[in-house]
């Protein structure tokens, strides 16, 4: 008994022997997909190009900006335009608040130099003055000819 007992445990070992590899792949294959699906969804591979595409001056994503993103998806059939999606009206508001950064800057930059030169002009009249009620040496008075009598 206690030999076919033997028997049966190897054989149960050698019967799933070959499904060890299998499960042992398919084992690593959960761990992997588990750990590195993001990890694979977002590999180097999604952003090829970018590096050419900011050399040449355009944009990093090509989905970013052009007439692919810009443009309608649809309109009516009597030529009416379709109203705006999410991701329009997103990118409207960002471009609307950074015109108004931009304006906003422009004009404290035009106020910081207009500042700047009413300062400046204020030193150079309070240089002129100081010049001008300097005291004077004796001997540029006694140079003068006096007048005679």
């Amino acid at each position: 008994m206690a030999a076919s007992g033997f028997h049966l445990s190897v054989s149960r070992v050698r019967s799933h022997a070959h499904f060890r590899p299998l499960r042992f792949r398919m084992a690593v294959l959960v761990a992997f997909l588990s750990i590195g699906v993001r990890r694979l969804h977002c590999s180097s591979a999604a952003r090829a190009g970018s590096q050419w595409r900011l050399q040449q001056g355009l944009a990093a994503n090509p989905s970013g900006c052009g007439p692919l993103t810009e443009l309608p998806d649809w309109s009516y059939a009597d030529g009416g335009p379709a109203p705006l999606m999410k991701g329009q009206l997103r990118r409207k508001a960002q471009r609307e608040k950074f015109a108004r950064r931009v304006v906003l800057l422009s004009q404290e930059m035009e106020a910081g130099l207009q500042a700047w030169q009413y300062r400046r002009q204020q030193k150079l009249q309070e240089e002129e003055k100081r010049q001008k009620n300097a005291l004077k040496p004796k001997w540029a008075s006694l140079q003068s000819p006096l007048p005679s009598q």
